[in-house]
């Protein structure tokens, strides 16, 4: 086994350290999500973290880590008798992202349930991680039926595995740590609230610190035994300090006033539910004991806000997490003890400042460079001219409009891509469809199917009881029809004729809006525009939908229109993807008013470009922007040359009268 990187090892990330070390002493906090750019010690530290923790004591010989003074009745190595155990140090299991369901919850031997009645159960990571730490690298990028079984192990403190009736349950309380990189994508919400505390971490930009991270890493490189052992001192200091902390915890009170100013600042930040408030006041108390104190403070109060308020406040996916420590300050001292005092704002009502005072700063005048996305949306009729002039000058960005909940465009026929929510996929979860014999294990069994092929067979086996004869020939597998996530490639027109504020507003919400039905299906997301005399790859390919919606704001208009640069440079984004990810079915989305300008002959050119995507049957969808009374009905003509539909952003709306759902319409040549 290789040696660790010691956790006293870690330069900086102060943060990062104490989140980790008030999970070690406290596991009730709830866990660790820690958020950042690629290089930050995440990983690092958090397997660093199980050598700190101290030794559990476990029933002999049980597979599920049984408590020795309280064990399990229900434990499938059970029953056990109450008794000493045998100390072992804490484990650390770490998740795969591409598990499967069986490696993480266990296999149960099917074959031996219908023919003998046997449970033959495999334990899987849950059992191993029970009473210890259960770590997932990259967990924004979970596959979502891993993700429901986090959940519902994470909030019965259990595992239950069934297959046709035959279930097999054992405990997993586990300490749940996530590291993750925000431009890979964001968390389901569920499990986002289901750790207690979050962490953001950058390196730092320091030279003098980043100098000393590469002097530690260099030195661990080149003799990981002898850098631990000069480290095992630290080590030992902070291993003491867990277990004394740990000791102290039971004698800390948590006061009147310091719960007050937790409900105050959940109810300030408006966190939903009450789990904020149950994972502020854990985390004071613990703050209080690893500061060797028994009483909480406000300091600890402020803190703790500071670690578990901040992924739970994000009001849409859009929203970047962080915490207003302005805000933060004022309401506590507004809810500072004087429990006496009616007057919330102190005698006087002086000493703070006045009520609306924060992050949001005045509208600066309009025309400043970079005010435009952080102010409000121009009152309509404002720059119409500027936005028309010439179409060739380029225009500062303009905010979206809000976002609305569109159709769901979906890609025909039935696919294999990784699971989502949009189109029809042949998947692991879903409906059952049918049966076929399993290649490698068996997951799910179709029960029906399986009796079916041992019937015949009965009496040439031999049977003589009541029991059925079965064999391994005879299983069969259910095949089931779920939804696929898709690669949904935006093509955004930005030239001149988009440029009106009001117009190009309007566009930017619908594309949100789509950008929110992306995220909320599971999609990979790109993002193409075209203006000028080029188009641009905005935003490769990615699960990060935050990372999309960031560029889109920033995103200026102005210029010609090359229709044809847009939809070539999607052919050969397409392309690549269709080269690492040829499972996942993409679906373009053209965002345009279809005025082609530019070259001799723009409409033509943008024509044989659409056919490309057209001969290749990829589903596609325009949405049309034209807008006032005369229409040149030009994107639709773009739209049948690509095989697709053709949408406006009214029908866009899901509560529009033209339909409930509209599917795309392409040639289905590659889905057949």
């Amino acid at each position: 086994m290789s040696t660790p990187y010691p956790f006293t090892a870690v330069v900086g990330q102060d943060d990062l350290r104490l989140a980790l070390l008030l999970n070690a002493v406290n596991p009730a906090v709830g866990g660790v999500l820690v958020r950042g750019e690629k290089g930050t010690a995440k990983s690092t530290a958090v397997r660093a973290l199980s050598v700190l923790m101290p030794e559990v004591d476990v029933v002999p010989g049980c597979r599920f880590s049984c408590d020795p003074s309280g064990p399990d009745p229900a434990c499938p190595d059970g029953p056990h008798e109450p008794g000493r155990g045998a100390p072992r140090p804490t484990r650390m299991v770490e998740l795969p992202v591409g598990a499967s369901e069986d490696r993480l919850v266990g296999a149960l031997d099917i074959e031996r349930a219908l023919a003998e009645g046997v449970k033959a159960f495999e334990p899987g990571l849950l059992a191993d991680a029970h009473r210890g730490i259960l770590y997932v690298d990259e967990v924004n990028l979970l596959h979502d039926h891993l993700v429901d079984l986090l959940l519902d192990a994470a909030a019965m403190g259990a595992s239950y595995v069934e297959r046709e009736g035959v279930s097999v349950r054992h405990a997993a309380r586990f300490l749940l740590v996530g590291t993750m990189n925000p431009e890979e994508g964001e968390l389901r919400p569920q499990l986002l609230d289901r750790f207690g505390l979050t962490v953001e971490v950058a390196a730092s930009r320091e030279p003098e610190q980043r100098v000393e991270v590469v002097r530690r890493r260099l030195a661990y490189d080149d003799d990981p035994v002898g850098f631990a052992t000069r480290w095992a001192g630290d080590e030992a200091a902070v291993c003491a300090h867990v277990v004394a902390a740990r000791e102290l915890l039971p004698s800390v009170t948590l006061g009147d006033g310091a719960l007050r100013q937790i409900a105050a600042v959940c109810s300030a930040f408006e966190v939903d539910g009450m789990r904020a408030d149950i994972v502020m006041a854990r985390t004071a108390t613990t703050l209080a004991a690893w500061a060797g104190r028994t009483d909480v403070l406000a300091e600890d109060v402020r803190q703790a806000a500071l670690l578990a308020l901040p992924h739970r406040r994000r009001r849409n996916p859009f929203d970047a997490p962080g915490l207003d420590e302005d805000k933060l300050d004022d309401t506590l001292e507004q809810n500072s003890g004087e429990d006496d005092d009616p007057d919330p704002d102190g005698p006087g009502g002086g000493g703070r400042p006045p009520q609306g005072d924060g992050p949001d700063t005045p509208p600066q005048p309009e025309g400043e460079a970079g005010d435009t996305p952080a102010g409000s949306v121009p009152e309509q009729g404002q720059e119409q001219g500027q936005g028309q002039s010439s179409g060739s000058g380029e225009q500062q960005p303009v905010r979206a409009a809000e976002p609305f909940r569109t159709k769901m465009l979906s890609v025909p026929g039935l696919g294999e891509g990784a699971a989502g929510r949009r189109s029809r996929a042949r998947t692991e979860h879903g409906r059952t469809t049918g049966a076929r014999r399993p290649q490698g294990a068996l997951t799910k069994l179709h029960l029906a199917a399986t009796v079916r092929a041992a019937a015949p067979h009965q009496r040439a086996r031999g049977r003589s009881g009541r029991g059925l004869v079965v064999r391994r020939d005879d299983l069969r597998q259910a095949t089931r029809e779920g939804r696929e996530g898709n690669l949904v490639l935006f093509v955004v027109d930005a030239s001149g004729s988009m440029a009106a504020r009001q117009r190009m507003s309007a566009v930017k919400g619908a594309v949100l809006s789509l950008l929110l039905d992306a995220y909320q299906r599971r999609d990979k997301v790109g993002l193409i525009t075209f203006r000028g005399k080029d188009a641009e790859v905005v935003l490769v390919p990615t699960s990060s939908v935050d990372a999309a919606a960031a560029r889109l704001e920033q995103l200026p208009t102005g210029g010609r229109t090359p229709v044809a640069a847009g939809l070539l440079k999607a052919h050969e984004v397409l392309r690549v993807e269709r080269l690492r990810d040829p499972s996942r079915r993409p679906l373009l989305v053209v965002v345009t008013d279809g005025r082609a300008t530019g070259g001799p002959d723009p409409l033509a050119l943008a024509a044989r470009a659409a056919r490309l995507h057209e001969a290749e049957g990829i589903a596609s969808v325009v949405v049309d922007c034209e807008s006032g009374p005369v229409r040149l009905g030009l994107a639709g003509t773009l739209a049948r040359d690509l095989g697709g539909s053709a949408v406006t952003l009214d029908e866009l709306r899901a509560d529009s009268i033209a339909g409930l759902v509209r599917d795309v319409r392409g040639t289905g040549r590659r889905a057949a």
